[in-house]
Protein backbone atom coordinates (compact mmCIF):
# COMPACT_ATOMS: atom_id res chain seq x y z
CA UNK A 1 0.00 0.00 0.00
CA UNK A 2 1.25 3.49 -0.86
CA UNK A 3 1.52 6.50 1.44
CA UNK A 4 2.69 9.90 0.21
CA UNK A 5 3.73 12.51 2.76
CA UNK A 6 4.14 16.10 1.57
CA UNK A 7 6.34 18.82 3.04
CA UNK A 8 6.24 22.37 1.67
CA UNK A 9 9.74 23.80 2.01
CA UNK A 10 11.86 26.85 1.34
CA UNK A 11 11.22 30.39 0.11
CA UNK A 12 9.62 29.13 -3.11
CA UNK A 13 7.20 26.85 -1.21
CA UNK A 14 8.12 23.77 -3.21
CA UNK A 15 6.75 20.35 -2.34
CA UNK A 16 9.03 17.58 -1.16
CA UNK A 17 7.42 14.14 -1.13
CA UNK A 18 8.21 11.01 0.85
CA UNK A 19 6.73 8.02 -0.96
CA UNK A 20 6.35 5.04 1.38
CA UNK A 21 5.54 1.37 0.88
CA UNK A 22 3.58 0.73 4.05
CA UNK A 23 4.16 -3.04 3.81
CA UNK A 24 7.96 -2.75 3.93
CA UNK A 25 8.54 0.80 5.24
CA UNK A 26 10.88 1.44 2.31
CA UNK A 27 10.68 5.04 1.08
CA UNK A 28 11.77 7.36 -1.71
CA UNK A 29 12.31 11.09 -1.24
CA UNK A 30 11.29 13.15 -4.27
CA UNK A 31 12.69 16.70 -4.58
CA UNK A 32 14.63 17.56 -1.43
CA UNK A 33 14.10 21.22 -2.24
CA UNK A 34 15.13 22.93 1.02
CA UNK A 35 14.87 22.74 4.80
CA UNK A 36 16.79 19.48 5.01
CA UNK A 37 16.35 19.33 8.79
CA UNK A 38 12.56 19.20 8.38
CA UNK A 39 12.82 16.48 5.75
CA UNK A 40 15.13 14.41 7.92
CA UNK A 41 12.92 14.92 10.96
CA UNK A 42 9.88 13.75 9.00
CA UNK A 43 11.71 10.65 7.78
CA UNK A 44 12.83 9.81 11.31
CA UNK A 45 9.34 10.35 12.70
CA UNK A 46 7.86 8.08 10.04
CA UNK A 47 10.38 5.35 10.80
CA UNK A 48 11.07 4.59 7.15
CA UNK A 49 14.14 3.31 5.32
CA UNK A 50 14.94 5.74 2.49
CA UNK A 51 16.43 4.07 -0.59
CA UNK A 52 17.23 7.17 -2.69
CA UNK A 53 16.37 10.77 -3.58
CA UNK A 54 14.82 11.40 -6.99
CA UNK A 55 15.05 14.86 -8.56
CA UNK A 56 12.10 15.53 -10.84
CA UNK A 57 14.25 18.37 -12.18
CA UNK A 58 17.18 20.49 -11.06
CA UNK A 59 15.84 23.97 -10.44
CA UNK A 60 17.20 25.50 -7.25
CA UNK A 61 13.95 25.14 -5.31
CA UNK A 62 13.93 21.38 -5.87
CA UNK A 63 17.58 20.53 -5.09
CA UNK A 64 18.79 22.99 -2.42
CA UNK A 65 18.24 20.51 0.42
CA UNK A 66 20.16 17.68 -1.24
CA UNK A 67 23.58 18.04 0.43
CA UNK A 68 22.41 17.70 4.03
CA UNK A 69 19.80 15.03 3.23
CA UNK A 70 22.29 12.91 1.31
CA UNK A 71 25.04 13.38 3.89
CA UNK A 72 22.74 12.30 6.70
CA UNK A 73 20.99 9.37 5.01
CA UNK A 74 23.88 8.17 2.83
CA UNK A 75 21.56 7.48 -0.10
CA UNK A 76 22.06 7.86 -3.87
CA UNK A 77 20.58 10.66 -5.98
CA UNK A 78 18.74 9.91 -9.22
CA UNK A 79 17.92 12.29 -12.08
CA UNK A 80 17.48 12.27 -15.86
CA UNK A 81 20.65 12.96 -17.85
CA UNK A 82 18.99 15.74 -19.89
CA UNK A 83 18.72 17.77 -16.69
CA UNK A 84 22.48 18.01 -16.06
CA UNK A 85 22.92 21.42 -17.76
CA UNK A 86 20.31 22.84 -15.36
CA UNK A 87 21.97 21.19 -12.36
CA UNK A 88 25.39 22.45 -13.45
CA UNK A 89 23.98 26.01 -13.42
CA UNK A 90 22.56 25.89 -9.88
CA UNK A 91 24.94 28.64 -8.71
CA UNK A 92 23.71 30.96 -11.45
CA UNK A 93 20.13 30.11 -10.52
CA UNK A 94 20.80 31.16 -6.94
CA UNK A 95 22.41 34.40 -8.12
CA UNK A 96 19.29 35.23 -10.17
CA UNK A 97 17.29 35.36 -6.94
CA UNK A 98 19.99 36.82 -4.70
CA UNK A 99 20.32 33.59 -2.74
CA UNK A 100 23.34 31.75 -1.40
CA UNK A 101 24.05 28.84 -3.74
CA UNK A 102 23.57 25.39 -2.22
CA UNK A 103 26.29 22.80 -2.16
CA UNK A 104 26.34 20.16 -4.87
CA UNK A 105 26.21 16.41 -4.62
CA UNK A 106 27.03 13.82 -7.25
CA UNK A 107 24.21 12.40 -9.31
CA UNK A 108 24.67 8.69 -8.75
CA UNK A 109 22.47 7.38 -11.53
CA UNK A 110 20.54 8.66 -14.52
CA UNK A 111 17.01 7.32 -14.78
CA UNK A 112 15.62 6.21 -18.12
CA UNK A 113 12.25 6.68 -19.81
CA UNK A 114 9.95 3.85 -18.85
CA UNK A 115 12.22 2.65 -16.06
CA UNK A 116 10.45 0.83 -13.24
CA UNK A 117 11.43 2.21 -9.83
CA UNK A 118 10.93 -0.25 -6.97
CA UNK A 119 10.12 1.19 -3.54
CA UNK A 120 9.54 -1.87 -1.41
CA UNK A 121 6.52 -3.52 -3.02
CA UNK A 122 5.58 -0.37 -4.95
CA UNK A 123 6.46 0.14 -8.60
CA UNK A 124 6.76 3.59 -10.12
CA UNK A 125 7.34 4.38 -13.81
CA UNK A 126 9.65 7.16 -14.98
CA UNK A 127 8.11 9.50 -17.57
CA UNK A 128 10.24 12.08 -19.38
CA UNK A 129 8.10 15.23 -19.39
CA UNK A 130 10.13 18.16 -20.78
CA UNK A 131 9.02 21.74 -21.20
CA UNK A 132 9.50 23.29 -17.78
CA UNK A 133 13.07 22.05 -18.09
CA UNK A 134 14.68 19.68 -20.59
CA UNK A 135 15.02 16.65 -18.32
CA UNK A 136 11.94 16.97 -16.15
CA UNK A 137 10.53 13.62 -15.12
CA UNK A 138 7.34 12.46 -13.45
CA UNK A 139 6.89 9.26 -11.45
CA UNK A 140 3.67 7.33 -12.01
CA UNK A 141 2.38 4.65 -9.66
CA UNK A 142 -0.13 3.11 -12.06
CA UNK A 143 -0.80 -0.10 -10.13
CA UNK A 144 -2.22 1.76 -7.15
CA UNK A 145 -5.93 2.46 -6.68
CA UNK A 146 -6.37 5.24 -7.55
CA UNK A 147 -3.16 5.78 -9.55
CA UNK A 148 -0.73 8.41 -8.27
CA UNK A 149 1.57 10.77 -10.20
CA UNK A 150 4.45 12.77 -8.72
CA UNK A 151 4.41 15.53 -11.33
CA UNK A 152 7.24 17.94 -10.50
CA UNK A 153 6.63 21.36 -12.04
CA UNK A 154 4.85 20.14 -15.17
CA UNK A 155 1.20 20.30 -14.08
CA UNK A 156 -0.30 22.24 -11.17
CA UNK A 157 -3.84 22.71 -9.96
CA UNK A 158 -5.18 25.14 -12.56
CA UNK A 159 -1.84 25.86 -14.20
CA UNK A 160 1.45 24.49 -15.57
CA UNK A 161 5.13 25.04 -14.86
CA UNK A 162 6.90 28.19 -15.97
CA UNK A 163 8.64 28.09 -19.34
CA UNK A 164 10.50 31.41 -19.11
CA UNK A 165 13.41 30.03 -17.09
CA UNK A 166 16.56 28.61 -18.74
CA UNK A 167 15.75 25.31 -20.40
CA UNK A 168 12.01 25.97 -20.55
CA UNK A 169 9.96 25.84 -23.72
CA UNK A 170 6.22 26.50 -23.97
CA UNK A 171 5.55 24.45 -27.11
CA UNK A 172 7.39 21.50 -25.57
CA UNK A 173 5.41 21.52 -22.32
CA UNK A 174 2.14 21.74 -24.26
CA UNK A 175 3.20 18.75 -26.33
CA UNK A 176 4.08 16.90 -23.10
CA UNK A 177 0.59 17.60 -21.79
CA UNK A 178 -0.98 16.49 -25.07
CA UNK A 179 1.02 13.29 -25.47
CA UNK A 180 1.33 12.12 -21.88
CA UNK A 181 -1.21 13.78 -19.60
CA UNK A 182 -4.35 13.74 -21.73
CA UNK A 183 -4.36 9.90 -21.96
CA UNK A 184 -3.85 9.39 -18.21
CA UNK A 185 -6.62 7.75 -16.15
CA UNK A 186 -8.96 10.49 -14.94
CA UNK A 187 -8.87 9.35 -11.31
CA UNK A 188 -5.07 9.76 -11.14
CA UNK A 189 -4.10 11.86 -8.12
CA UNK A 190 -1.49 14.44 -9.12
CA UNK A 191 1.11 15.59 -6.60
CA UNK A 192 2.67 18.74 -8.08
CA UNK A 193 5.91 20.52 -7.25
CA UNK A 194 4.00 23.50 -5.85
CA UNK A 195 0.51 23.88 -4.43
CA UNK A 196 -2.16 21.33 -3.49
CA UNK A 197 -2.70 17.95 -5.05
CA UNK A 198 -5.36 17.55 -7.72
CA UNK A 199 -6.65 14.93 -10.17
CA UNK A 200 -6.25 14.45 -13.89
CA UNK A 201 -10.04 14.59 -14.22
CA UNK A 202 -10.25 17.99 -12.52
CA UNK A 203 -7.43 19.40 -14.65
CA UNK A 204 -8.89 18.02 -17.90
CA UNK A 205 -12.10 19.81 -17.03
CA UNK A 206 -10.82 23.18 -15.77
CA UNK A 207 -7.12 23.68 -16.37
CA UNK A 208 -6.81 26.37 -19.08
CA UNK A 209 -3.76 24.64 -20.55
CA UNK A 210 -4.89 21.02 -20.41
CA UNK A 211 -8.63 21.30 -21.08
CA UNK A 212 -8.25 22.62 -24.67
CA UNK A 213 -6.01 19.66 -25.48
CA UNK A 214 -8.73 17.27 -24.33
CA UNK A 215 -11.18 18.93 -26.67
CA UNK A 216 -8.76 18.36 -29.60
CA UNK A 217 -9.26 14.59 -29.36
Amino acid sequence: MIEIQSLTVGPFQSNCYVVVCTQTQKALIVDAGDEAARILSAVERMGVDVIAVLNTHAHLDHVAGLPDVVESLKVPVWMHADEMPIYDAVEQQAAMFGLVPPGRVEIDRFVEVGEQIKVGNLTGEILLTPGHSPGSVCLGFWRETPPRLIAGDVLFMGSIGRTDLPGGDYDTIIDTLRQQFVPMPPDTIVYPGHGPHTTIEAEKRANPFLAPLVRER
